[in-house]
C-alpha cells in the first residue's frame, strides 16, 4: 500500500520511535524490578572543524515529549551558544521512565542545533544583508516547518514554506521559479503576470536568468515594471556562472546607469560561506537553501552521569565522559565559560550566570518558554558579541 512513511505525534510522545535496544532495555528492567533515578546529560564531545560554536535548538520539542511524565528536565535556554564540552540538558528520573526517550530527544536536538547553527553562520557571515532560507526542497516534507524553525532561530531572515505560517506565524518569503517564465515562453509577459496577480505587499523580485543573460533581463525587468520593481533575483546555474562577482557588478552597473539604482540584487543557488562572503559588499539579500538544509552534524550524546543511591546523588559515567551533573556559567558579552558541577562548584566570580535551569519538575512546565522571535533575537544578541567564523 502507498504511503508516506512519518511517524505520528503520538508514536513520538509515547516513545515508539526508538531504538530497539531501548525497548529490550526497558523490558529487562522490569522484569528483574530493577528502578533506578539517575541524572543523564546530553553534550557535544566536539564539534565539526572549523566550528567554534554552535546554537542549541529544539528544546520546546523537547519539552513537549516529556510533559506529563514523571522526568525532570534542566536545559539551557533554547537558542544558547554553546561551545564543546558543555552540558546542554539534563533529564533526572527514573531509568526506565526515560531509555526509549533518548533516541527521539537526541534526534530533535541534533537535527534542529545542526540546521540553527548553519544559519546562524550564515547570517553572521552575511552581516547586514538579508538571508532567506529556501531549503525546503532538500529535506522532506514531514519536517518543513521544524526546519523553517530551527533556520528562523539561526537568524534567517525569512523562511520560504507556506505551510510554516500556520506552525510558526512568520509570513513566507520568494519570488517565482524559472518554470512560471518557461511557461509563459516569455519573461516579461510572466513579470507582468505576477504582478497582477499576486497581492501589492508581495516584494515584486523578479528573476532575471532564465532566456538571456543576466544584465539584460534585469534591465528588461526594470523597463516593464519599474518603481514597482524592488529586485532582480539571479539564480545562474553552475555551468553559466563562472565568476558571480562579475556578473552581479555588471547587472549593478547597468542598472544603476539606467536609472534603476532603487533595484535590488539577491542571488540564490548553490551559495555558501564562501559564496556569501565574496559577494556581500555588492548583494542587497542571499537565497540559501542546500547549505542549510543538510549541514554539518552537531553531534549531541548522552549520557548518565550520576546515580540516586542511598539517598544521594553519586557521580559515575563510562569511560571517556566526565561523571558528574554539569552547570554551565557564563558572563556575557561573549562566550566567557566555566563548568563546574551542579550546585557543588563556584563559578570565578559573581559576573558568571548559571545557565540551565529547570523547566520542567516531575512532568509540570515550570518555566515561561519564549516566543520564536524572542529566540531569533537572543541568537542574533550573542552573535554580535563574538568574531566572524572563518568561511567554510
Amino acid at each position: 500500500m502507498t504511503k508516506l512513511y512519518v511517524a505520528t505525534e503520538d508514536e513520538i510522545v509515547n516513545g515508539l520511535v526508538t531504538d530497539i535496544y531501548f525497548i529490550r532495555t526497558k523490558k529487562i528492567l522490569k522484569e528483574k524490578k530493577i528502578k533506578k533515578k539517575v541524572r543523564m546529560e546530553f553534550h557535544t564531545t566536539s564539534l565539526p572543524k572549523g566550528y567554534e560554536w554552535a546554537v542549541y535548538a529544539g528544546l520546546e520539542e523537547v519539552l513537549h515529549v516529556f510533559k506529563g511524565k514523571p522526568v525532570t528536565v534542566y536545559s539551557l535556554p533554547e537558542g544558547t551558544l554553546f561551545k564543546a564540552g558543555e552540558p546542554l540538558m539534563i533529564i533526572e528520573g527514573y531509568y526506565d521512565d526515560i531509555a526509549v526517550y533518548e533516541t527521539p530527544v537526541l534526534g530533535i536536538l541534533r537535527h534542529y542545533t545542526s540546521i540553527a547553527t548553519k544559519a546562524a553562520r550564515i547570517k553572521k557571515l552575511a552581516r547586514d544583508k538579508k538571508v532567506l532560507f529556501f531549503g525546503l526542497r532538500s529535506l522532506h516534507p514531514a519536517i518543513a516547518p521544524m526546519a523553517d524553525r530551527a533556520a528562523y532561530i539561526g537568524g534567517i531572515d525569512g523562511v520560504s514554506g507556506y505551510i510554516s505560517e500556520k506552525y510558526l506565524g512568520v509570513k513566507p518569503s520568494g519570488t517565482m521559479p524559472h518554470a512560471l517564465i518557461i511557461v509563459f515562453g516569455d519573461q516579461v509577459a510572466a513579470w507582468k503576470a505576477f504582478d497582477e496577480v499576486i497581492e501589492e505587499d508581495v516584494p515584486r523580485i523578479m528573476l532575471v536568468d532564465t532566456f538571456y543573460d543576466e544584465r539584460i533581463e534585469a534591465l528588461m525587468a526594470a523597463k516593464a515594471l519599474g518603481k514597482k520593481l524592488y529586485g532582480v533575483r539571479l539564480d545562474t546555474p553552475s555551468s553559466r556562472r563562472g565568476n558571480m562577482c562579475k556578473i552581479v557588478e555588471e547587472v549593478r552597473w547597468t542598472l544603476d546607469i539606467h536609472g534603476y539604482d532603487y533595484v535590488k540584487i539577491i542571488v540564490s543557488g548553490g551559495i555558501g560561506e564562501k559564496e556569501i562572503v565574496e559577494l556581500r559588499d555588492i548583494v542587497d539579500a542571499f537565497g540559501v537553501g542546500t547549505t542549510i538544509a543538510m549541514p554539518k552534524s552537531i553531534d549531541i550524546s548522552a549520557d548518565i552521569v550520576e546515580v540516586y543511591e542511598d539517598n544521594e546523588w553519586k557521580p559515575i559515567s563510562k569511560r571517556g565522559k566526565l561523571p558528574g551533573a554539569k552547570q554551565l556559567y557564563r558572563k556575557r558579552p561573549g562566550l566567557n565559560d566555566f563548568v563546574g558541577l551542579m550546585n557543588k562548584s563556584k563559578p570565578p566570580s559573581e559576573e558568571y550566570i548559571p545557565m540551565l535551569k529547570k523547566y520542567i519538575d516531575n512532568g509540570v512546565l515550570v518555566e515561561k518558554l519564549p516566543s520564536l522571535e524572542e529566540i531569533r533575537k537572543y541568537v542574533l544578541e550573542q552573535l554580535s558579541e563574538i568574531e566572524e567564523p572563518e568561511p567554510l
